[in-house]
Formats: C-alpha cells, sequence, structure tokens
C-alpha cells in the first residue's frame, strides 16, 4: 500500500481535494476485490467494478454505513457532501451524487491521515453491503 505523506492539517484541506483522492483509492479498492472474486476478461471486470464505483451504488452503501461513523467521519463526510462540485454525474440522482462525493471524501481523508485499518474496515463494509443487498 502506498503510505501518503500530508504534513497539513486535514480539516483544511478542500473537500473535492479529498474527494479526488478517495475517489481513486475507492476505485483501486474495488477493481482489486472484483479481481480477486471473478477472473474475467477486462471487459466484464470493469462492467462488475462498476457495480461498487457508481455514485448511486457509494450513496445507498454510505446511508446503510452512516451509525458506523465516528463523530469525526461524520464531518468529513459532511463536508464533502455539503461541498459545491464543479460538475454533477450524468447517470445519477443530484442527492446521490452528493452522498456519493461524500463518501470519497471520507475515504481520501481516511487515506492522507494514515488510517488503513478503518479505511479497510468501512471500504470491505461496503463491498459486504452492495454484495448482499439484494439478497435479503
Amino acid at each position: 500500500m502506498i503510505i501518503p505523506y500530508f504534513a497539513g492539517d486535514l480539516r483544511e484541506v478542500s473537500p473535492s481535494v479529498l474527494a479526488y483522492i478517495g475517489d481513486g483509492v475507492y476505485d483501486l479498492y474495488a477493481r482489486c476485490w472484483v479481481a480477486e472474486h471473478c477472473s474475467n476478461k477486462s471487459g466484464a471486470m470493469h462492467k462488475n467494478t462498476i457495480k461498487y464505483v457508481c455514485a448511486e451504488a457509494q450513496a445507498e452503501a454510505i446511508r446503510h454505513l452512516m451509525d458506523e461513523l465516528t463523530e469525526t467521519e461524520e464531518n468529513f463526510f459532511r463536508r464533502g457532501k455539503n461541498s459545491n462540485p464543479g460538475s454533477m454525474a450524468k447517470n445519477a440522482s443530484p442527492a446521490d451524487y452528493m452522498y456519493a462525493t461524500g463518501f470519497e471524501t471520507l475515504i481520501g481523508y481516511l487515506f492522507l491521515d494514515n488510517q488503513e485499518a478503518r479505511m479497510d474496515y468501512i471500504i470491505n463494509k461496503v463491498f459486504d453491503y452492495l454484495d448482499n443487498k439484494d439478497e435479503g
């Protein structure tokens, strides 16, 4: 795993920067999850990855996990959710897009704060939820 180095106060980092980092980290985790659980051609793996990384899925998963977040995590999520992004998703509702941005902001915060175990826990809970939500 890359060990990030950030010398500043993460509360002063723009939510869009945290979301940008979080998007990349979460996308890599999702690709690794899919590669581990299905050995298909790259096109099929890409389609499976979309199940985890689309705004709708991220928003649904974070709504499901809100009770498990710490106060600090909730604050970073809220900063991202309430930010004013420069664009909106083409295939998601504005509410889902904002929740997904909040989720990515949270992941970016955890990554830059070197909270790898907590980030792993949250991401794996998201994957488990998304994998099992239709079975219940």
